[in-house]
């Protein structure tokens, strides 16, 4: 059996706290973010943003004002919306900048990352959160700056996180067999459309959301004692999805 050369992990309750992204990012964007548009409004990749969350929504009320309170109704509905996840990075930049914001991973996973990356394993991230809000909350953690320990970044513009073609484009991305790729994350749904592309998976349920049993992935409380390599590679096992 080959061995696993790469991790790919989830970020919102895998490395890193639910709460912190919905009780904290989200909030602080939501307020910030028409007067953000308002004082940016000319920039020009504002501009594209704003124009492609409009032609997403088909029809909004005329004006940035109507697209703005369509953004807020996106962001109450946690709607993975590509203009919208880049709009609240931008607005997540100033916040970090300013010393603001501080970016939430928990102790176990900081740990955990360093000593795979000493291993040699190759680390990314794949989650719905825009690339450079990933890179935002990995470069500004209570651990310090982890972005030196990632090879690369997966956001929604790869595709749907519960859809088997896109860990199938992650795996050409990164030059490797399925098999020799391990994904974790705390959704079934997303661990089952990796395990169905061919790659292992690794459950972490940190009791913060009901996980159903009976997925078949291995499961984990936290990244203490998760050793990719020992992680086997599972067939599809029909099972409850949540």
């Amino acid at each position: 059996m080959s061995a696993v050369r790469a991790v790919v992990t989830d970020i919102e309750g895998t490395t890193s706290s639910i709460a912190f992204v919905k009780e904290v990012l989200f909030p602080f964007a939501r307020q910030r973010l028409p007067a953000f548009v308002a004082s940016r409004r000319d920039d020009a990749a504002v501009r594209w943003y704003l124009d492609e969350a409009r032609a997403l929504a088909g029809e909004v009320a005329p004006g940035d004002e109507g697209t703005v309170a369509l953004l807020l109704r996106w962001i109450d509905e946690d709607r993975k919306a590509t203009p919208l996840k880049a709009l609240q990075g931008l607005v997540w930049a100033e916040g970090y900048a300013r010393g603001e914001l501080t970016g939430h991973v928990h102790a176990d996973a900081a740990a955990a990352l360093r000593a795979w990356h000493a291993r040699g394993l190759r680390l990314y991230i794949y989650s719905s959160g825009s690339i450079a809000a990933q890179k935002l909350l990995f470069g500004h953690t209570a651990h310090g700056d982890l972005t030196p320990l990632f090879s690369g970044y997966f956001d929604t513009t790869t595709g749907p996180k519960v859809e088997p073609g896109s860990y199938s484009i992650i795996a050409r991305a990164l030059d490797l067999p399925p098999a020799d790729i391990l994904f974790l994350s705390d959704s079934v749904a997303e661990l089952c459309a990796a395990r169905d592309a061919g790659l292992r998976t690794a459950c972490l349920d940190r009791g913060k959301v009901p996980i159903a049993p009976g997925h078949g992935h291995p499961v984990f409380t936290s990244f203490e004692g998760l050793d990719p390599s020992a992680i086997p590679r599972r067939e599809r096992v029909d099972g409850p999805i949540a």
